[in-house]
């Protein structure tokens, strides 16, 4: 496994597998786990454990008081993308709590699904030649479809 998604609950499950679909389309491993920071922190160390000897990228998703990714980030030396749902309560202001971090704990935000799987692809193709390809044929399909939209348009 190369990217392990950590939800705060099954109620991300959706934002979750977009971002697994992303990682498919680049042909990278991943998997869906669920631990909450504030309700089974000890979960979430579970985990953490689990996965120190691997390559891998971690992504969180949780929303509304986002601990999740912070907690995570602390506990590794592995990357950490934040990846939390939008909500429109709060006016999308419950994204301050993934922004705001205290000293030397350093999440990734990344908003949009596909750009958190990108992102996490990008990492792992550091020394992954045959990924860096992928991600190269998948920006080339966006620059295609772009010239395409735009020859319709004009």
């Amino acid at each position: 496994m190369k990217v392990v998604i950590i939800m705060g609950s099954k109620s991300d499950m959706d934002w979750s597998e977009e971002i697994a679909s992303t990682l498919d389309e680049l042909g990278v491993e991943s998997v869906m786990r669920i631990a909450s920071a504030h309700k089974v922190p000890s979960k979430a160390l579970d985990i953490i454990d689990e996965y120190k000897d691997k390559e891998i990228v971690y992504i969180t998703v949780a929303g509304r008081s986002n601990a999740l990714s912070g907690f995570v980030d602390a506990q590794t030396e592995k990357p950490v993308i934040a990846c939390p749902p939008y909500s429109s309560k709060f006016a999308g202001a419950d994204i301050f709590s993934s922004l705001r971090m205290p000293s030397g704990v350093c999440p990734m935000v990344v908003l949009g699904t596909e750009q958190a799987g990108l992102a996490a692809a990008k990492m792992l193709g550091l020394t992954d030649k045959d990924l860096q390809k992928r991600i190269k044929d998948y920006q080339e399909e966006n620059r295609k479809q772009i010239d395409k939209d735009d020859k319709e348009v004009k």
